[in-house]
């Protein structure tokens, strides 16, 4: 008998509750889905050298205008065609007589594509700004 109750208390528990490291395992899985998508914020562009730095200005009125290597434009982190992009640009510029356009444009990019952007922006009084990479490449 007492052999017995010798046993019962040397006996160990050999299994691993699991539950609270799965609930933490969701919760990141969770919070990283959440997140990932804020994280893309704007293209990655190969910026010309250049310029200066820029100035602090009213965030109210810059909109920012990215156009990629392969043609693309993007107005405010929306992907948009020439034509769409014309049209957003003609119709802030009315709206806001202060609006300045942050350009964005990659070093690889057709000269054609900058161009239209520059005559609609000198066409409806737009000022433009232009994002250099400050460091040369040497």
């Amino acid at each position: 008998m007492r052999r017995f109750s010798e046993r019962s208390h040397l006996v160990t528990l050999s299994e691993i509750n699991i539950t609270p490291l799965l609930d933490l395992a969701f919760v990141l899985l969770i919070i990283f889905v959440i997140t990932t998508p804020l994280l893309e914020q704007s293209i990655n562009l190969k910026l010309p050298h250049g310029g200066r730095t820029s100035q602090v200005l009213d965030k109210r009125n810059i909109r920012t205008i990215e156009i990629t290597s392969t043609g693309y434009y993007k107005l405010e982190k929306h992907n948009l065609t020439e034509a769409q992009m014309i049209y957003r640009l003609a119709q802030e510029g009315r709206d806001n007589p202060n609006l300045i356009a942050y350009i964005r444009v990659d070093k690889d990019s057709r000269y054609e594509l900058l161009a239209k952007l520059f005559d609609t922006c000198q066409r409806y009084g737009i000022t433009i700004s232009m994002a250099t990479d400050p460091k040369p490449d040497h």
